[in-house]
């Protein structure tokens, strides 16, 4: 019996031992559940006796600043009854304040970090464009805008609001500006000659050249170190950096490249009734120089659908170039140096994210702001791609027949069915088809960055402060020498006098072509393929 006891001890002693490490452990599973639980329930209860200071409410709506930096006496309804009825809607759409801990921001501060950035624009739009433009790129680093402007974009209200914004400089075209630019190395030199006294988009094209002339020296002035000409319906898309930044991707060039090229990327509209582009547009079709030659030829077709070539409008995209000695434009779309040929290299992943014919709205204001007559002929004298001069007669003509079988209201819905069958991309199938052979892309974040600013109060509040405060009376910048700037050499100016306009033929039939500028290019065709491009 005792062997037998003995041989049974070990195990009444292991069972004993079992039992009490499953009666620990049960106690640290209760704790660890019960005590979350409890702490929840506190928190909870503090919370419903109002004893937790909430920051998102810890600024009352009375003494709450709007973004960025508005007087505390501006109550939400008063900014909206002060704000524009044109840009309200679209530049605030939300009353709410997103980010109450930007109490006391202030755009209104000088940036150390280098590269130093500008982007200069010639521009006649109103501020549900303008703005939002702006402060994109502000977003991604730009600190400069040199803004020449004229029709809405020269009215009091909107150039009111714009010379309100820091480090954005408002030229105007009066006639004190048009007679500095009367003595333009420009205006006696021939490369931009082929362009002079036409119309419409040569007009455009020449005033774009002279102003960016005009640019470069006040960016010189302002002691910056990279410029970019963009037109207010493109955005850069600075791909290819972590940090999303336009300043990371051009400290990153190499001190040796003079100039940096940026293909661009078309809309591509899925609805006919987008109203803000920038926040509504997130397909794009690629550039030709981001994608393999056999995907471009290859799906060639399918991707023109049966416009005259694979972008509606241009497709040499945009150029950026390091501010130094002997700067000059080439052309809306490329810069170029009077001693030396340009280093240039053209960028991989970034790109200009150009918002073409986005609303049908934009058929009729090309026709209105172009007298040129809506036949093959005529028009290729205001347009130099072949879309503009279609969409342009296409706006501007309705055939007896169809004024008389169709009366006005059908005419407009014929024209509004053409916009769809040659502008809205409403095949899904090919959209998608498109989009796995990587020719079209979705780009989101320009549409992140508009909603961020339109949620944070960032339009209306600068309207409604620009509204209240007053600004001195625009003045061209006087510093700014005869010699180094442009004339506008449109023909039929009224604020040009004659003599100088003769001046400048007789120049121009005396001197010599020796670099063409640079217009705005179509997209390589399939005729180009068969060239072995």
């Amino acid at each position: 019996m005792a062997g037998l006891y003995s041989s049974l001890r070990p195990g009444s002693s292991s069972s004993s031992s079992a039992q009490s490490s499953q009666f620990f452990n049960s106690k640290i599973l209760l704790l660890l559940t019960v005590l979350p639980l409890s702490l929840a329930a506190f928190a909870f209860l503090l919370q419903w006796r109002g004893e937790i200071d909430d920051p998102t409410t810890r600024w009352g709506p009375k003494d709450r600043l709007e973004f960025p930096g508005m007087d505390a006496s501006t109550s939400p309804e008063q900014l909206t009854r002060t704000s524009s009825s044109n840009c309200a809607d679209l530049l605030g759409q939300s009353r709410s304040i997103s980010f109450p801990y930007y109490r006391d921001w202030k755009f209104n501060y000088k940036s150390d970090l280098k590269p130093k950035i500008c982007i200069t624009t010639s521009t006649s739009a109103g501020l549900d464009q303008i703005l939002p433009w702006i402060f994109y790129h502000k977003i991604i680093g730009v600190s400069t805008f040199f803004l020449f402007v004229e029709g809405k974009a020269a009215s009091p209200g909107v150039s009111k609001v714009l010379e309100s914004i820091p480090e954005v400089k408002v030229i105007y075209r009066t006639r004190e500006l048009e007679e500095k630019q009367a003595k333009s190395r420009i205006w006696n030199e021939t490369w931009l000659s082929s362009f002079f006294y036409k119309p419409c988009n040569y007009e455009l094209f020449v005033k774009q050249s002279l102003n960016m002339e005009m640019a470069i020296v006040m960016a010189r002035e302002a002691n910056l170190d990279w410029i970019l000409h963009l037109d207010t319906d493109e955005l850069i898309h600075p791909a290819g950096t972590r940090e999303y930044s336009l300043r990371k991707l051009l400290s990153d060039v190499p001190q040796n490249v003079d100039m940096v090229v940026f293909p661009n990327y078309e809309s591509s509209v899925e609805r006919d009734d987008i109203k803000d582009p920038f926040s509504e547009v997130s397909m794009f079709k690629k550039n030709y120089d981001h994608l393999p030659k056999d995907t471009y030829f290859g799906n060639y077709k399918e991707s023109t659908r049966n416009n005259p070539n694979y972008f509606l409008t241009y497709g040499n995209g945009k150029s950026a170039a390091r501010i130094q000695h002997h700067l000059r434009p080439n052309g809306a779309h490329r810069w170029h140096n009077y001693m030396k040929t340009p280093n240039e290299i053209k960028l991989d992943e970034a790109a200009v994210l150009h918002y073409t014919y986005t609303k049908f709205s934009d058929l009729t204001s090309r026709r209105d702001r172009c007298g040129c007559k809506p036949t093959k002929e005529d028009v290729k004298r205001c347009f130099m791609l072949e879309f503009d001069r279609s969409a342009f007669i296409i706006a501007s003509t309705a055939t007896e027949e169809e004024m008389l079988s169709l009366g006005l209201y059908y005419f407009l819905t014929l024209k509004f069915y053409r916009y769809r069958e040659h502008v809205v991309w409403t095949d899904k199938a090919l959209n998608m088809k498109l989009m796995r052979k990587g020719i079209l892309t979705r780009i989101y974040a320009p549409m992140v960055i508009m909603q961020g600013l339109r949620e944070s109060g960032t339009f209306t509040s600068l309207i409604a402060s620009a509204q209240t405060s007053s600004l001195p009376e625009p003045e061209v910048l006087s510093s700014v020498n005869d010699g180094n700037i442009s004339s506008k050499t449109i023909e039929g100016s009224d604020t040009l006098s004659k003599k100088t306009e003769m001046t400048g033929r007789k120049v121009l039939e005396t001197s010599e072509v020796i670099l063409l500028a640079v217009p705005p290019l179509p997209p390589p065709t399939m005729d180009d393929d068969d060239d072995d491009i």
